[in-house]
């Protein structure tokens, strides 16, 4: 799954601090600036290990520019992480099902803005309706 993180820039006393707005509490820092998208990795996967441990569900995830708009994170760096996070939720089942063209190309267009998969988006979905 894909997460937005905040890059606050590092001075000579501090390092490269990241936050996932997405995923409240959810923060690390590194020394460079690829050490700090390495160590957002880390700290997205045990975050999300916790989280299934204790039974939770995933947040709802935001588009970058929502959280760019928040004075919190002015001057920050933008990024975007891969993390596996799927393990934790429960074993991924492929499934085939039968969707009009039209509709699967607007899936694919609405998810690939949003910086998700079809599958990701798919799931979410399904998880707003049963709510």
């Amino acid at each position: 799954m894909r997460f937005t993180i905040a890059i606050e820039p590092d001075t000579k006393e501090t390092a490269f601090g990241v936050v996932v707005p997405d995923l409240p509490g959810c923060f690390s820092a590194g020394d460079t600036i690829e050490e700090a998208f390495d160590n957002a990795i880390e700290a997205i996967d045990a975050f999300c290990e916790i989280l299934a441990e204790d039974e939770g569900d995933l947040p709802k995830t935001r588009p970058m520019s929502e959280w760019q708009k928040n004075p919190q994170f002015k001057g920050w760096t933008w990024g975007v992480v891969d993390v596996p996070i799927e393990k934790y939720f429960g074993p991924a089942e492929k499934i085939n099902i039968t969707v009009p063209a039209r509709v699967l190309k607007r899936i694919d267009e609405f998810a690939r803005k949003h910086g998700e998969t079809r599958s990701g988006f798919l799931v979410r979905a399904a998880e707003k309706a049963m709510q």
